[in-house]
């Protein structure tokens, strides 16, 4: 057979279970139509390039990314830095900001809730000291903010406007009264006030940002994750995609979702991914999947727990109950479609699971919708071994594993959620232990420098739960030690293995994609190193030499 492309001496790392690792490889017409030692390629013809024992792995597939809010944030000033230690000095700060700075319609602060020593901006405060103009201080995370008068007056925010998902997403009030601090999704629509106006130019500045650093780390497949509250712009950002991939432009497989973020909108978001299913079928960009906000996020205890949080006593609150998921998933599975949950409390992801299983006894051997948990900060022990029994998809953000708040870790989440709890996050191995499917993901929203979006960075975190001098990464993330459990650090095979076969089979497309095997098609990266022998730590500064999707290459 005559071969486009034929490989020898290489050490390849396949991602298939029969068949782990090979030599050499041929491909053509952007498949492989060989994967084995190098005595098989007498059976074709064609240049051999002599790899002289680089390293091959399949193209990446990230599997909960945000394309479309990263877009979002490109546009979106989140304010001048406030780094003062008390609310007094926090608002004089603002204040002497804005004298410096007269006649602005909207003055942008960004505070950590941290820093507020358990205080709290209301809005007559910031009155105080913006009586003319907007002002929006946002909370380090983004999750939540504080606004003046002028801007509740411009949202019409009332004492009688309804919460979102009481106890997830809403209107912090006093005494019946509005304060002006708002939580998740009530507090979105402010942060991302200009997002349906960005131009074509604008998108299409960002997006091909976004494509370079995907090429750039040999990233041939995503799940973008949507962006809440936002499905208009969502639509906005997947139809220039589909445009690209209709000029042949789009390299990258893009597996798009459709955003439902409190159960009002339910009978609207089943119907919006239909949809959008119809509308986004082209060759690299599909639509198959409704993701739910189901919870927040452990810093402002919005994430849904179990147990309350130590500090305040709250719970948190998960935006659907599990028999809201069952109908949900009954919904989908009629429409051949799938779910993907953000679900960080060990309460959200269990009521998904238990969702789950109620929808597998109704609907039993007919249920096929694949469902797929991400993040997963904080699981209870009796729900380790339930996503292998009930066959959801377990993701997480490895980059997150030393403990996602820089310094010392171990010392701060105790503080939110106790000792115990703390000090058994991110259980990644104990549930791959399990059977159940593990993938990961990069899960960032901001486009920067993309560092945060490398799959190395998360590879190494990972295998260390831990960012330290070797560690290419931001000085001020650096953490102290190994994030505890010590033993939930994966091998550098499962990181392979997450970022590869495991992503494949979360979208769907594990036929065509994920591994290096015959018949599909010719994702693969080169690398000068043996990933497989590399030190764990700094194991972020490794990047592909040569990346090729669909045998040609594209780098």
């Amino acid at each position: 057979m005559k071969a486009d492309q034929i490989i020898k001496n290489a050490r390849i790392f396949t991602s298939e279970k029969d068949n782990p690792q090979a030599t050499a490889l041929a491909v053509k017409d952007g498949k492989f139509v060989y994967v084995g030692d190098e005595a098989g390629l007498a059976a074709y013809d064609g240049d051999a390039t002599d790899l002289g024992g680089k390293f091959i792995i399949p193209g990446i597939i990230d599997s909960h990314v945000h394309i479309t809010t990263g877009v979002g944030f490109e546009y979106t000033d989140l304010g001048v830095p406030v780094m003062c230690d008390t609310k007094k000095d926090c608002l004089a700060f603002m204040a002497e900001y804005i004298k410096n700075n007269p006649g602005l319609r909207r003055y942008r602060f960004m505070v950590e809730k941290a820093d507020l020593n358990g205080e709290d901006f209301a809005k007559e405060d910031l009155d105080a000291i913006c009586p003319d103009a907007e002002i929006v201080v946002l909370e380090g995370e983004v999750h939540s903010n504080w606004v003046n008068s002028k801007v509740l007056e411009a949202y019409g925010i009332t004492d009688d406007t309804p919460d979102p998902v009481p106890g997830l997403a809403y209107f912090v009030r006093k005494d019946g009264h509005v304060t002006g601090n708002s939580y998740e999704t009530a507090s979105w629509p402010i942060l991302f006030d200009g997002v349906n106006d960005l131009t074509d130019e604008q998108i299409s500045t960002a997006v091909l940002r976004w494509l370079d650093a995907s090429i750039k780390y040999g990233v041939s497949c995503v799940f973008d994750a949507g962006f809440p509250e936002h499905n208009g712009a969502n639509e906005r950002i997947y139809a220039y995609l589909r445009e690209l991939d209709r000029k042949g432009k789009l390299p990258v497989y893009v597996d798009g979702c459709y955003v439902l973020t409190q159960p009002r909108k339910m009978k609207e978001a089943l119907e919006g991914v239909k949809r959008f299913r119809d509308e986004f079928d082209t060759e690299h960009m599909k639509v198959h999947t409704l993701k739910i906000f189901m919870d927040g996020t452990l810093k402002i205890e919005t994430a849904a727990m179990v147990t309350p949080y130590v500090d305040t006593g709250v719970l948190g609150a998960s935006a659907f109950n599990a028999q809201q998921v069952a109908e949900i998933l009954k919904e989908l599975n009629e429409a051949g479609l799938d779910l993907h949950v953000h679900t960080v409390g060990e309460a959200s992801s269990r009521v998904v699971l238990d969702g789950v299983e109620l929808a597998r006894k109704i609907l039993g051997d007919r249920f096929r919708v694949k469902v797929t948990c991400a993040h997963l900060w904080v699981q209870d022990d009796a729900d380790l071994d339930r996503f292998a029994k009930l066959g959801v998809i377990a993701n997480f953000t490895p980059w997150w594993h030393s403990g996602n708040v820089g310094g010392n870790p171990i010392a701060y989440w105790p503080t939110f959620i106790g000792e115990d709890r703390a000090h058994s996050m991110f259980r990644c191995k104990t549930i791959w232990d399990t059977g159940a499917l593990v993938t990961w993901s990069s899960d960032e929203v901001f486009y920067g420098d993309f560092w945060n979006w490398s799959p190395y960075l998360a590879m190494e975190v990972g295998m260390t739960r831990w960012i330290n001098e070797k560690t290419r990464f931001e000085e001020a993330s650096r953490t102290v030690a190994a994030f505890p459990p010590v033993d939930e650090r994966m091998s550098i095979e499962e990181m392979l293995l997450g970022f590869t076969i495991n992503g494949a089979k979360q979208l769907g497309i594990e036929t065509s994609k994920g591994s290096i095997a015959v018949g599909k098609d010719a994702d693969f990266l080169v690398f000068d190193n043996d990933l497989l022998t590399a030190e764990h730590e700094g194991f972020s500064y490794n990047l592909p030499r040569d990346v090729y999707f669909s045998g040609k290459k594209v780098n």
